[in-house]
């Protein structure tokens, strides 16, 4: 990987670095650089509770993997369908848990294809709600691996087959979508499915996009929905909650524009 970025960084090529899609939302043009498919895979449990997982490696793998080994911290994982670095970047959470809570390190690698590993330790790591330093991180290409630090629990395998079937019952685990589209509002409001729910707007359509019957925070390709047809009903979505109860949405999703340069 720090080959192609070296590359693309001389000849000033655009790239973007992408796990499995989740959260991010391609323009219709496509993009106009070189898109590099993360395919770090590999999980090394180490000492003191600490697992190294490649940023390529799906983040449910990693969480069904811990708890059947018996550590807890990442059973919430299991059923989310990113990798680890798109885990990291985006500080995914789920069950009041959240991937930043229990990571140690993190390398990357800049657009220059050089490497780097910030730390917890060192006071590198700050994290918020769906928001991690790499985010905003200037010449940031991609995220290689992480580190995490668990516990040991007897309870993490059923905690983690608790929630795996909490998601099937209430997301919209087969359908074409992008993952969740708006981060909850917080300060005392209730979360955006429940928001989106209670103005009715399940079912919602635009063109080929449409407003999940089972979780109003997904929205759902029916089988001909295009970007613009997604950003059309995010933005109508996001009227319809302002002008109905003053709330102001933001999306968790991540378009990418045609012209995008770099950043996981």
């Amino acid at each position: 990987m720090a080959h192609v970025l070296r590359y693309c960084h001389r000849e000033k090529i655009p790239t973007f670095v992408l796990g499995k899609g989740s959260n991010v939302l391609f323009d219709d043009r496509g993009f106009n650089g070189c898109v590099i498919l993360n395919r770090v895979e590999f999980i090394e449990p180490g000492q003191e509770n600490l697992f190294r997982a490649g940023a390529g490696v799906g983040f449910n793998t990693l969480g069904i993997l811990t708890a059947r080994l018996g550590f807890t911290g990442l059973e919430f994982a299991s059923g989310i369908p990113g990798t680890v670095g798109g885990a990291v970047f985006m500080n995914a959470g789920a069950h009041g848990c959240e991937t930043g809570d229990v990571v140690d390190s993190v390398e990357i690698v800049t657009a220059e294809g050089t490497s780097r590993t910030l730390t917890r330790d060192n006071g590198e790591l700050a994290w918020s709600y769906r928001t991690s330093p790499f985010q905003q991180m200037e010449g940031l290409a991609a995220i290689v691996a992480a580190t995490f630090k668990l516990d040991k629990s007897g309870d993490a395998r059923k905690r983690q087959l608790t929630f795996m079937d909490s998601r099937r019952q209430t997301q919209p685990i087969t359908a074409k979508t992008a993952g969740c589209v708006f981060r909850n509002p917080g300060g005392g409001q209730p979360s955006a499915g429940a928001l989106l729910d209670q103005l009715g707007l399940k079912g919602l359509s635009i063109g080929g996009a449409q407003v999940s019957e089972k979780h109003a925070n997904f929205l759902v390709n029916t089988g001909s929905a295009t970007c613009e047809d997604i950003r059309v009903l995010i933005d109508e979505v996001k009227k319809r909650v302002k002008e109905k109860t003053e709330v102001e949405l933001h999306e968790e999703i991540r378009y990418v524009p045609h012209g995008y340069s770099s950043q996981q």
